[in-house]
């Protein structure tokens, strides 16, 4: 399948050029940003070295999607999607941290209890809790925001304040932000049979000074997704959760000797596997949309993505 891994687009106006894990960032005039979701797969923040055909697009469209959702709530940087791939918002100024929100012990927060953690990110971890049972509120676990290629790190409230990486009048916005997102993502995900089990979001400052939600929101990658008929019943029987996220793809990473550590070398992933993949992706964005999933023309993907661009700026000036 054709799919989008890089892109090396030379936009009017553009000022300069910013490559993440997932997504690329093109700025406008300093004004604008054009945020292209490729198809690049990344887990333990190491990006693996196939693409995932339609990927960029379900990212993108279940964001934008929530964005449209939660902007009654929130603020967000979102102005229009020209393209399937492709979202466009005000340029902001990124705060350095990831607001990570947790309603279940899963994921990282259930490695970290496995190894007798009882602290995470300053929050003190209730006794007797088993993989993926809730927690009695939802926990905040901030991570500072990595580079590419260089692994998020977990950090405390205090740890953020003391060295100003956020001021705490910002910092108590970040917080209210994230708990209300984090409830209307969950009220939305039960309206589907689903449980919202963690997420993080990103938030980042305009030019007048005002803090909005930026990057994305409840797309697979940034969030954990539990069915939630049998939920109960699986706990109680000790069986893993049934779950929408791309936790399986980090289990087949672990299967095959891949956890992101030196010296470790990412196993091969077939053209099966990557299909496999791409189908779980679709099975996410039906799940989460409670809508079939629509393919793009992918032909000329890089292409449709240039002139659908190129088509908005110029509608702009």
């Amino acid at each position: 399948m054709n799919t989008i891994t890089t892109t090396n687009f030379n936009f009017p106006n553009q000022k300069s050029f910013y490559k993440g894990k997932v997504r690329e960032v093109y700025n406008i005039n300093d004004e604008l940003l054009v945020m292209i979701a490729t198809d690049r797969l990344s887990a333990f923040d190491v990006v693996m070295p196939k693409g995932i055909p339609y990927k960029g697009q379900i990212l993108n469209q279940i964001a934008t999607n929530f964005m449209a959702q939660t902007q009654d709530l929130v603020p967000n940087w979102l102005i229009a999607t020209p393209d399937p791939n492709v979202a466009v918002g005000h340029l902001c100024e990124p705060f350095k941290v990831e607001m990570v929100i947790r309603g279940y012990m899963a994921g990282h927060a259930a490695r970290e209890y496995k190894l007798g953690k009882r602290m995470l990110c300053g929050v003190t971890l209730p006794e007797g809790m088993k993989e993926n049972d809730k927690f009695p509120d939802p926990i905040i676990t901030p991570a500072t925001k990595a580079e590419m290629g260089d692994h998020d790190e977990d950090i405390s409230r205090e740890e953020i304040l003391k060295r100003s990486i956020v001021n705490e009048a910002d910092y108590l916005v970040l917080e209210d932000y994230t708990r209300k997102l984090f409830q209307r993502g969950s009220e939305i995900a039960a309206s589907r049979g689903l449980i919202l089990v963690d997420t993080k979001y990103e938030f980042g400052k305009t030019k007048d000074g005002k803090i909005v939600l930026i990057d994305e929101i409840h797309t697979p990658d940034s969030s954990r997704y539990f069915y939630a008929k049998g939920y109960q019943d699986r706990q109680d029987n000790g069986e893993s959760q049934k779950q929408l996220s791309k936790e399986f793809v980090r289990q087949w990473l672990i299967s095959n000797g891949f956890q992101g550590q030196e010296g470790q070398v990412v196993p091969d992933m077939s053209d099966d596997y990557i299909k496999t993949v791409s189908d779980r992706y679709i099975e996410l964005y039906e799940n989460i949309m409670g809508e079939p999933f629509v393919k793009a023309d992918v032909s000329q993907i890089q292409q449709r993505i240039k002139n659908n661009v190129e088509r908005f700026l110029e509608a702009r000036i």
